[in-house]
């Protein structure tokens, strides 16, 4: 018996995971950006500077407690704000040029250095047992009849195991949720000031 793998690729036209951002946890929150990892922060940081693109990063998870109280002892993500003033459309997507990607949608300035996190996409959750798709994405909403396992996602799994593995943390650590206080103008009323909060334990 034979396994056919379909190989995930974006749909014709699509760039909707560089261009739409959502609410999360909560809109409380605001919008979250691209995660990056500490050691990706420089990197995203150095190559903006180089093209000229302005970039806005943010803290997004810490852990511990600071001496004050008011915030982690360490920050072990960021994320990548989007340019636009309700937090989507990420920096590096090339929107004013008539090039466009191989599926026909923007293309992508730093395809070769983006962040794990846009390597790992469409996979937003893998254990032992199952592989979680992001049922957003054009290419999984067209296939939602196909059994994930059969897409052929071992480069994206590999790049969510590595963010995975960073994010150990013990049941007994404060962990932290930075809050971006970005979003639609509709939405600006409930929205959680810019800052850490510390998650319920």
């Amino acid at each position: 018996m034979f396994l056919i793998l379909i190989k995930f690729s974006c749909i014709e036209g699509c760039s909707d995971c560089c261009i739409n951002r959502e609410y999360f946890p909560s809109i409380e929150y605001g919008k979250i950006g691209v995660l990056l990892l500490p050691e990706e922060k420089l990197g995203m940081e150095i190559q903006a500077k180089k093209m000229g693109i302005r970039l806005r990063i943010l803290p997004r998870l810490g852990v511990g407690m600071n001496k004050h109280g008011n915030g982690p002892k360490k920050v072990i993500a960021y994320q990548m704000m989007g340019k636009d003033l309700d937090g989507s459309l990420c920096p590096f997507l090339d929107t004013k040029s008539s090039q466009r990607s191989p599926h026909g949608g923007y293309t992508c300035q730093i395809y070769g250095k983006r962040p794990l996190a846009c390597c790992a996409y469409p996979i937003i959750g893998v254990n032992n047992v199952s592989t979680t798709l992001d049922g957003k994405c054009q290419f999984c909403k067209k296939n939602l009849s196909i059994n994930s396992e059969k897409f052929g996602l071992q480069q994206e799994i590999r790049a969510l195991k590595k963010i995975s593995a960073e994010f150990f943390v013990d049941e007994k650590t404060q962990i932290w949720r930075y809050a971006t206080a970005i979003g639609d103008e509709k939405d600006k009323t409930k929205f959680l000031p810019e800052g850490w909060m510390p998650e319920e334990v």
